[in-house]
């Protein structure tokens, strides 16, 4: 199967209008058309139904949506990571500016001593963005934090915290020694969705703590933020009953790198030294 119809298919699939996805693809209608039914006389199965008024996916189209999706995903990372291999060799690591447990020095030093290690060079990311770049190839590893999209990825655990929560010093609950999430107004079930509001409001855990201080809201952070990241204005407090924060090295499945897979190993050994990985 070629790419090109894949494409098309995708066009359309996303679409859901012939005429919309023959313009996003730069071509006319007719051949976009034989395409499509091309592409499903090679498959043997309907992809689309279509009436005068309206397309939709079949049980067939939807799987192969996600699936072409994959592999036209695939394939371009294929090619930049054929591009920086033209380039000075180096191992590209994707991480948050605050979100790697404390681990990274310690990483970096193992990995330095490993005879596969190459030259690091540091993609910082926003929230979450780490699975798309390790998917397109601009990333070989990335330090992510649960939970993240784990499609075509292989990851093991390095770290498992309980949360606190920041609040400003002015907060009502800031002189409680302990917390629960029903204290916070949140239940359990609405948690990561909170966490993942919140940590998407700032850039890096700086700007986060900023916000928390003024009062403009509270944040629930890994254990180790508290010693690591002292701020005026803001207090930690536990909350026994928070999801807990698990920090993960990741990598993409088809993966073949010796330089990642020695980054992989330097990470778990320092995380098992630690006892991170034990934690609870």
């Amino acid at each position: 199967m070629e790419s090109r119809p894949l494409r098309y298919f995708v066009a359309v699939a996303e679409e859901l209008n012939f005429a919309r996805a023959a313009e996003r693809l730069g071509i006319s209608p007719p051949p976009l058309s034989r395409a499509i039914r091309q592409l499903e006389s090679e498959l043997g199965a309907v992809l689309f139904e279509r009436t005068t008024h309206s397309v939709a996916l079949t049980p067939a189209g939807e799987v192969l949506l996600a699936e072409a999706r994959f592999a036209l995903e695939a394939l371009e990372a294929a090619g930049r990571r054929a591009r920086r291999a033209a380039d000075e060799p180096k191992l590209v690591l994707a991480m948050k500016a605050d979100g790697d447990a404390g681990l990274l020095e310690a990483i970096l030093a193992r990995y330095a001593s490993e005879p596969a290690a190459l030259p690091v060079t540091f993609r910082l990311c926003a929230w979450q963005e780490q699975s798309r770049l390790l998917r397109q190839g601009e990333a070989d590893v990335a330090l992510v934090y649960e939970p993240y999209d784990r499609t075509g990825l292989d990851a093991e655990t390095l770290a498992v915290e309980p949360r606190v929560a920041a609040l400003a010093v002015g907060h009502p609950l800031a002189a409680r020694a302990g917390l629960g999430l029903a204290d916070l107004g949140l239940r359990l079930d609405e948690a990561h969705r909170y966490i993942d509001e919140v940590r998407g409001r700032g850039r890096d855990l700086a700007q986060l703590l900023t916000l928390v201080g003024l009062g403009d809201l509270f944040a629930l952070l890994p254990a180790s933020v508290a010693d690591r990241y002292p701020r005026p204005g803001v207090v930690y407090r536990p909350v026994r009953d928070a999801p807990a924060a698990v920090l993960a090295v990741a990598w993409p499945q088809r993966s073949r790198s010796t330089a990642t897979a020695a980054l992989v190993r330097a990470a778990v050994s320092v995380a098992d030294e630690k006892g991170e990985r034990a934690a609870s």
